[in-house]
């Protein structure tokens, strides 16, 4: 009998798709010769996952888990809204969700290559729910938020069940203020992210390219307007400024409020409570936000296939 390495079990199931038992028992019945086995899977049914992975994923979920003072976002990626209601592809993430908040991982391979619960790694369970439920699904990003004191609170919009939905957010709280004032308050300011989709926490964290692409848009408007080129400067500065007001956390308009800055609303709230509260982080996961959708086109797609 060949002698069988994890290597090559590995090997089989990255050019495969196929589950762990079955990358090995291939390996086995080929005397570990892996071109052999690929065939042998390929011949079952197996080698599935390879083929599916260069379809696009963008449904899915995003899952939320906070224990203490420490919070995560986890998104994952399915090709279809179907398999988002999946049982379990619901528990895969809810999984995956808790061991990145257990490790307090935020790169998805070291995420990929922890333990998942129900043994083997992250990597392994995922590789074999795309052969098992038939479609591409992908980790595509974590975010891990704490604070030392205070309060991480989650939120999720269009729940699909306990901690899964389409946004998912996470407000982290510096204070010593009550357990209950904070949770109000971090409830309200998480859905307020949720709506008004904030770029980064404050004006400085905003994205440098994302700025000066901003800036370019508002030098073209400001050369149309054929004022002088010191006015155009101060028309420039004056829309970015106001780009940067209007897509940071903290001075954005508080929706619940509509006068008030999200900064000045916290303010508030630590005047009322007589103690410092302070955001420190947040995060916020739209479900596959930036993603390019592949359009299909049924009816073409079916009158192709009755061509032949």
């Amino acid at each position: 009998m060949a002698d069988i390495s994890v290597a090559d079990v590995k090997k089989l199931r990255e050019r495969t798709g196929a589950g762990m038992m079955d990358a090995k028992k291939a390996l086995t019945e080929a005397g570990g010769d892996i071109e052999a086995a690929v065939d042998a899977l390929r011949a079952k049914g197996l080698a599935t996952a390879q083929k599916k992975s260069s379809r696009t994923a963008a449904e899915g979920l995003v899952g939320v888990l906070v224990q203490g003072t420490k919070g995560v976002a986890v998104e994952i990626n399915s090709e279809t809204d179907f398999v988002a209601k999946n049982d379990q592809f619901q528990s895969f993430v809810r999984n995956a969700t808790a061991v990145a908040l257990e490790t307090g991982t935020s790169d998805v391979e070291e995420l990929k290559a922890a333990a998942y619960p129900e043994g083997g790694t992250v990597g392994d369970k995922l590789t074999d729910n795309v052969a098992t439920i038939g479609e591409n699904q992908q980790i595509r990003r974590i975010k891990q938020v704490s604070v030392t004191q205070g309060a991480v609170v989650p939120y999720i919009h269009n729940a699909a069940g306990e901690g899964l939905g389409k946004i998912g957010v996470l407000v982290a709280l510096e204070s010593d203020v009550d357990a209950d004032t904070l949770n109000a308050l971090g409830k309200d300011i998480a859905q307020h992210a949720a709506a008004m989709f904030p770029q980064a926490l404050n004006a400085d964290g905003l994205d440098a390219d994302v700025i000066e692409r901003e800036r370019k848009i508002a030098a073209e408007k400001a050369a149309e307007s054929g004022k002088p080129e010191d006015v155009q400067a101060k028309m420039v500065d004056g829309a970015v400024k106001k780009f940067a007001k209007e897509n940071a956390l903290l001075s954005q308009i508080f929706v619940k409020d509509g006068k008030a800055t999200v900064e000045e609303y916290i303010a508030k709230a630590a005047k009322d409570a007589g103690k410092s509260i302070k955001l420190v982080d947040y995060a916020r996961f739209q479900l596959g936000e930036g993603i390019e959708k592949e359009e299909v086109d049924f009816a073409a797609e079916v009158a192709a296939t009755l061509k032949g």
